[in-house]
């Protein structure tokens, strides 16, 4: 009974929704906070690992493995 109550209760805080208040979407602005803080250098990593797999990824490029795509 003790493991049901517990997956119940689990289940039920899980459900907590906590909102941003608008004085607080600064924080999520910040570049740290980007999937890829610096562009330059994330369209070179990704040339380069396309350049090095030989086949079409999702940036749409393909290349025969040598680089000269």
């Amino acid at each position: 009974m003790k493991k049901i109550l517990c997956v119940i209760l689990c289940f039920l805080c899980s459900a907590c929704v906590t909102t941003v208040e608008p004085w607080e979407k600064g924080r999520f602005a910040k570049n740290e906070m980007a999937f890829e803080p610096d562009t330059m250098q994330a369209a070179f990593h990704r040339h380069v690992y396309f350049s090095k797999e030989a086949s079409s990824g999702g940036a749409t490029n393909s290349g025969g493995g040598c680089g000269c795509n």
